[in-house]
């Protein structure tokens, strides 16, 4: 198996046990109070994982549109995380995560038009049935 695929496989797992922990997490705090918390244990792992596997070294290699698209990209992930915080404390893990992870489609989108990444009849086949159980979900 490729490594890609190992380590999305692991992402998978530990994405699905953050938002049933999370909701857990938030029954006596805010849902900022609850990221807020989350965020201080990511910032901290993420870089013991950087001197850990001695990336620090590849700072010195971070251009200036590097830094300004990570840049985005960490705004891009606050907002994603505000709003999932504040739905997951109101709302049903199970029905918030299938809509949250509907996202898959707006990735899918942006990676062929700004990456040029190849769109196949299995990505089209597998965007088909996300949108159609969003659907499913968010239309009663």
């Amino acid at each position: 198996m490729k490594n890609w695929v190992v380590y999305s496989l692991i992402s998978m797992f530990f994405a699905g046990l953050t938002s049933v922990i999370a909701k857990m997490g938030l029954k006596n705090v805010s849902s900022d109070t609850g990221l807020a918390v989350r965020t201080i244990v990511v910032f901290l792992i993420v870089w013991l994982n950087v001197f850990v596997f001695q990336s620090v070294k590849d700072f010195r290699n971070l251009t200036k549109m590097d830094i300004v698209f990570l840049a985005i990209s960490g705004v891009t992930t606050s907002l994603s995380w505000i709003f999932y915080y504040k739905a997951i404390k109101i709302g049903n893990v199970s029905q918030v995560t299938l809509i949250d992870k509907a996202s898959i489609i707006i990735t899918l989108l942006l990676s062929f038009v700004i990456l040029n990444e190849q769109f196949t009849w299995k990505i089209a086949l597998g965007s088909g049935f996300i949108i159609a159980g969003l659907l499913i979900l968010t239309f009663k």
